[in-house]
C-alpha cells in the first residue's frame, strides 16, 4: 500500500524550510522532500528526502509507485535575478518543471478519485507597470491588473498561473467522461523576508541584504535608488499563508490566484530601520540600472482583499513587529560571536 505524502519541492530554499519547520512541529503529516540540494543538517530526519531535479520524470514515475501524493507545495524555482542571465534555463525548470508536477497532480487526482491539491507560490513580479507615475497613481494592484511582466521569471510565474487554472477546470475538457480535476491554488507574494537563510538574489532581495551586511558589520551597496517602493512580508506569514490557504474549503474560494501582502516600505525606509537597529551600519545606494528597472515595474502594494475575504487571510506581522520581534534579534544572534 502506497505511504500518504505531502510533497514539498525546492525544500532546501527559504520558504521551504520555513514550512517544513512549520509542518514537524505537527503531528500527523508525512512530508516527502525533494530538491537538489541536501537539507540542512538540522532538518535530517523531519522528511523522506529526496535529493533530484524536478525535470526527472523518470524519479517522479518512481516516487508515485510507492507514495500516494495528497497535496504538492511546489516551490522550486529559479529565481528573478538568475532567470534575466539564464532565460532558457528559467523556463526549463519554472514552467517545464511545473508542467510536470501539474500533469503528476492530474494523473493522481483521477487515480486515487480525489483531487490533490497543488499549492503554488506566485510573485509581484507577474506584474508589470509602464511608468513610476503609473506605480504611483496605482499603488494597490488587484490580481488582474498590470499582468504584463517584463522578467523571464514573471512570465513564468503568470503563465503557470494560467496552466493550474487550466489543469483545475478544463483538463480533458473534450474527453466523454469529464475527469476528477486537480484543486490548484496561488498566492502572489511581495518581497519576502527571512532571518533564517540567507538571500539567495532574488531582485527584492536588496532589504534583507541590508539587514544581514548589518549584522555583519559589513558594508553594503544596495542596488537600487532610496526612493524605490515594493511591498515586503516576513517569512512567517509567508508561511501561514501557504497554510491557510491549503486549509481553505474549496466552495469559500472565488479565485485561483491570490494577492497577500503585510507592508510597503520604500529603500530609504528599509535603510532607516536597519540603521535604528544597527546604528553603524554602512549602506550606501549604487543602483544597478537593469535591476532597478526590474522593481519600478513593479507594484508598490497588493490589494489582497480577496483573501482576506474568502480564507481570512491577515499578516501577523506589521513592519514595526517583523522588524523588532522577528528580524532584527534573530538575525542579530545569528552573528552572534
Amino acid at each position: 500500500m502506497r505511504k500518504k505524502v505531502i510533497m514539498i519541492t525546492g525544500a532546501a530554499g527559504e520558504i521551504g524550510q520555513a514550512l517544513v519547520d512549520e509542518f514537524t512541529h505537527n503531528d500527523g503529516y508525512t512530508l516527502l522532500t525533494l530538491d537538489l540540494h541536501a537539507l540542512p543538517a538540522e532538518m535530517h530526519g523531519r522528511t523522506i528526502h529526496i535529493q533530484g531535479d524536478i525535470l526527472d520524470k523518470t524519479l517522479f514515475s518512481r516516487l508515485v509507485t510507492e507514495y500516494e501524493i495528497d497535496t504538492i507545495f511546489h516551490l522550486a524555482a529559479l529565481l528573478s535575478t538568475r532567470s534575466e542571465f539564464a532565460p532558457e534555463l528559467a523556463h526549463q525548470v519554472n514552467v517545464n518543471g511545473t508542467l510536470t508536477l501539474l500533469q503528476l497532480a492530474a494523473e493522481q487526482s483521477q487515480r486515487r478519485g480525489e483531487a490533490v491539491r497543488f499549492i503554488f507560490p506566485s510573485s509581484i513580479a507577474a506584474y508589470g507597470l509602464p511608468d513610476l507615475p503609473t506605480k504611483a497613481r496605482d499603488f494597490y494592484v488587484r490580481e488582474w491588473d498590470w499582468n504584463y511582466p517584463t522578467t523571464m521569471y514573471g512570465c513564468n510565474k503568470l503563465y503557470c498561473e494560467l496552466l493550474g487554472a487550466y489543469y483545475s477546470e478544463h483538463f480533458q475538457q473534450l474527453a466523454r467522461t469529464k475527469p476528477i480535476m486537480l484543486d490548484f491554488r496561488s498566492v502572489r507574494f511581495p518581497g519576502l523576508i527571512s532571518a533564517f537563510t540567507v538571500p539567495t538574489g532574488g531582485t527584492s532581495d536588496y532589504g534583507p541584504e541590508m539587514l544581514h551586511a548589518a549584522a555583519k558589520s559589513e558594508p553594503y551597496a544596495c542596488f537600487v535608488r532610496p526612493d524605490s517602493t515594493i511591498p515586503f512580508m516576513a517569512m512567517p506569514d509567508a508561511v501561514t499563508a501557504l497554510l491557510k490557504l491549503w486549509h481553505a474549503p474549496a466552495e469559500s474560494l472565488t479565485r485561483r490566484v491570490y494577492n497577500v501582502t503585510s507592508f510597503s516600505l520604500s529603500a530609504a525606509e528599509f535603510q532607516e530601520r536597519v540603521r535604528h537597529a544597527f546604528p553603524e551600519a554602512e549602506i550606501t545606494f549604487d543602483p544597478d540600472v537593469q535591476r532597478q528597472g526590474i522593481v519600478d515595474s513593479w507594484p508598490a502594494g497588493l490589494n489582497d482583499k480577496a483573501a482576506q475575504t474568502d480564507w481570512g487571510w491577515r499578516p501577523a506581522y506589521d513592519v514595526q513587529r517583523a522588524f523588532d520581534e522577528y528580524l532584527v534579534p534573530n538575525i542579530r544572534q545569528r552573528y552572534a560571536g
